[in-house]
């Protein structure tokens, strides 16, 4: 006869991971089955190893399809990982106990193939324990099952029990919705578990103890077992996928219920620290106490007072504030208000840092070499070693200088992986530095990027090869110039000649068959780009230097025939167009730019198109050197005349001074002939023009607007004084002469 014990837990919950480990040494089971895919089962004697530090999470996912995966994430406080240790470290027998990822991953592929099937606005979830909680008067399940349960010191078997009998009362709640797909998906991963453990009764075990969560557990005691038959009917005829299984890193703030982890906690940080007291089982040592002094501790860290007798003055008002309340002992709320209220001053910032910092907590867990592993990531693991660049859950920056080989490097490493959608760096600003030679990353190492790896790994066996082959092919399926042009500069960046290779083919290929002007002018500024660094990191950008001299032509030939009958919308984006275009070319001096320049000028002096185009082909004209300031003067008299229409006035107006002030502040005839114009736009149309105006000077920095007021009003007070004023100088004669005294002058006769 088979003795089966079912423990029914929390997930990590460190009460529950320390009753589990006094109920497995009380009860010496010669099985363990632990809730999970059976497919952990090839994997669960790594954690044994003693580069296996939690937290960490097992990784199944789908062979053709990655994007299939589920994480299991374990710490040292969940009673699953302290299941396992106990038994491996024994040498008792583990094993997973549930529904196989296998099915799993094949029914979410059947359901995402039937369109009629959608997963619903708020899933059917019964929370157990929350149910208890609310029934007992309290608000927070955490705080009801750490006073119930993990404040107790019965018998740990006996508390599991009475845990069960709770349960199964609560489970009658899944009689009112039978069908709905939460609580089918119980029943099936259930009566999977039955499966797995009816055969570990045949063969033959004495004591079988069953960790799994509480929920489950009164449908898994062996006298309340349903038929055979009736569990095979359950899982008869389920789909399968072909799945692989490793472990990965994890990290604490993953464990949070702030992540979206659904079995998360509040504070992981606060659970290890309440997991190894209790563990410890030195009854000289005050959990609350210690806990208060890391706090004194991180507050220390950022050169805040933290007194030892601030501690002593905090633990006292946490267990006051714990018996006002009717706790056994302070919780993490109480321990909260307590720091809050002595050790940061009242200061809500100051405890959102230690929230951040242990209360939750910045653990990293790592994996030995031996897990299994893709190509691709082995191929990381050892870039990484390399360069120095250990993955880390905090938040740093990296900044690297492109002259020296280890830190291209680093950058090569960092483009190629951000090309895979493994975002570990991301780029940011380099501060006051304003040359190439930089850049600055800020790495994050999230555990999610694990699966990125796996996503990636279809491309190829290393993290250059696979960055190559997924560049060859975006180019291929890249519908536009502008998107090439994009990818060619990434592969510049990530150091991909095989890559540069496939993106230059299609680029041509494209290139010589578009037609649209706009396209080919967004398409120079990152060609020019492409040119203009290339030469930085050492690749050879010839092929590249020859489609944009081609690109450059076809677009000057078609510009002006392009810009010509364009309504509103049309303008805006060719003049955007036109200015990334001048901004790529500006960034390779050695580029003949007369077809250019041709090509603006004969923009800029067409009437018949659209003002806003040919205001800002002036405007470049003039920044190259090409038209003087008499030019524009007159330019804007004929643009401003009062037999132009007033609104193209003003998108003529707006395309040439748009970006700054420079004209208007510097050529007093400039901002006079435009100050004339405003003045005599009639009423009628004066509301229509306004709002195009406001554009167009709200783009201008507040001191060139101050200045542009000051020039108008002096020269506004200068006409007011001079205009229709005779002087009597004989009527001034007599004052003349006094003060040519009084200043010590000759007398004036």
């Amino acid at each position: 006869m088979t003795d089966v014990h079912i423990l029914g837990i929390r997930h990590h919950g460190p009460g529950s991971a320390h009753s589990v480990a006094e109920a497995l040494a009380t009860l010496r089971p010669d099985l363990v089955l632990v809730e999970g895919p059976p497919e952990l089962d090839q994997v669960i004697p790594l954690i044994t190893d003693p580069e296996m530090v939690p937290p960490v999470a097992g990784l199944i996912y789908a062979v053709d399809e990655p994007r299939l995966a589920s994480f299991y994430p374990m710490a040292s406080f969940s009673p699953e990982w302290v299941a396992i240790r106990w038994a491996l470290s024994t040498g008792t027998p583990v094993q997973a106990i549930d529904l196989p990822a296998a099915h799993t991953f094949g029914l979410r592929v059947a359901a995402e193939a039937v369109e009629s099937i959608s997963a619903p606005d708020q899933p059917y979830r019964p929370d157990a324990i929350g149910i208890l909680a609310e029934a007992a008067g309290y608000s927070d399940a955490e705080r009801w099952w750490e006073d119930a349960v993990e404040h107790r010191n019965s018998n740990p078997v006996e508390r599991f029990e009475a845990l069960i009998d709770a349960i199964s009362e609560i489970r009658a709640l899944d009689d009112r919705s039978p069908d709905h797909p939460d609580v089918v998906e119980n029943h099936r991963r259930e009566a999977a578990m039955r499966r797995i453990l009816r055969a570990a009764i045949r063969e033959g075990y004495g004591r079988i103890a069953v960790v799994c969560g509480a929920f489950h557990a009164p449908a898994l005691v062996p006298a309340g077992f349903p038929s055979v038959s009736a569990d095979n009917k359950v899982l008869a005829g389920l789909p399968k996928a072909k799945v692989a299984v490793t472990w990965v890193p994890w990290t604490s703030d993953r464990l949070s219920l702030r992540s979206g982890y659904g079995a998360g906690v509040t504070a992981p940080g606060w659970y290890q620290h309440l997991f190894a007291h209790w563990m410890a089982q030195d009854p000289a040592v005050d959990v609350s106490t210690t806990w208060l002094v890391r706090v004194a501790r991180a507050l220390r860290k950022e050169n805040l007072d933290a007194s030892t007798a601030s501690v002593v003055e905090a633990s006292r008002m946490a267990k006051a504030l714990a018996a006002v309340r009717g706790r056994p002992s302070p919780g993490l709320p109480e321990l909260d208000d307590a720091a809050q209220a002595v050790l940061c001053d009242g200061s809500p910032l100051l405890l959102a840092l230690v929230h951040r910092e242990l209360s939750v907590g910045r653990d990293f867990g790592s994996v030995p070499d031996s897990v299994p592993t893709l190509p691709l990531a082995a191929d990381l693991a050892a870039a990484q070693r390399k360069l120095r660049m250990k993955a880390s859950a905090l938040e740093e920056v990296m900044v690297v200088d492109l002259r020296k080989p280890n830190q291209l490097a680093r950058s090569v490493l960092l483009h190629r992986l951000a090309l895979l959608g493994v975002d570990w760096g991301v780029p940011t600003d380099t501060g006051r530095t304003t040359g190439t030679f930089k850049e600055a990353w800020t790495l994050l190492w999230k555990p999610e990027l694990a699966l990125s790896l796996v996503e990636a790994s279809r491309y190829g066996t290393t993290v250059a090869s696979a960055a190559a082959a997924f560049v060859t092919e975006e180019a291929q399926a890249a519908d536009g110039l502008p998107v090439l042009s994009e990818l060619l500069a990434n592969c510049l960046l990530a150091d991909l000649p095989d890559g540069i290779a496939g993106v230059v083919s299609a680029l041509a290929e494209r290139t010589a068959l578009q037609q649209d002007v706009p396209p080919l002018l967004e398409t120079i500024a990152p060609l020019a780009r492409t040119c203009r660094y290339g030469n930085v990191r050492g690749v050879d950008v010839s092929n590249v230097r020859k489609i944009l001299e081609a690109t450059v032509v076809r677009a000057c030939v078609g510009l002006p025939t392009a810009c010509a009958a364009l309504d509103d919308d049309a303008a805006t984006v060719m003049r955007g167009a036109i200015d990334s275009a001048q901004d790529g070319l500006s960034l390779l001096p050695d580029l003949p730019l007369d077809d250019w320049h041709s090509a603006l000028a004969a923009v800029a002096h067409s009437d018949r198109i659209h003002g806003s185009v040919a205001g800002r082909a002036l405007r470049l004209l003039l920044e190259a050197g090409l038209v003087d300031a008499d030019d524009v003067a007159a330019n804007l008299s004929r643009r401003l005349s009062v037999a132009a229409p007033a609104p193209e006035a003003a998108a003529w107006l707006d395309g040439l001074l748009s970006g700054d002030a420079t004209l208007l502040i510097h050529d007093r005839r400039l901002l006079q002939i435009v100050d004339e114009w405003v003045d005599g736009v009639q009423d009628e149309v004066f509301e229509d023009v306004l709002p195009l105006l406001r554009r167009t000077f709200s783009a201008f920095s507040r001191p060139e607007r101050r200045e542009i007021g000051e020039q108008l009003s002096r020269s506004g007070a200068s006409r007011d004084t001079t205009a229709g004023t005779s002087f009597n100088l004989a009527a001034a004669g007599p004052a003349i002469r006094t003060m040519a005294r009084i200043l010590g002058w000759e007398e004036i006769t």
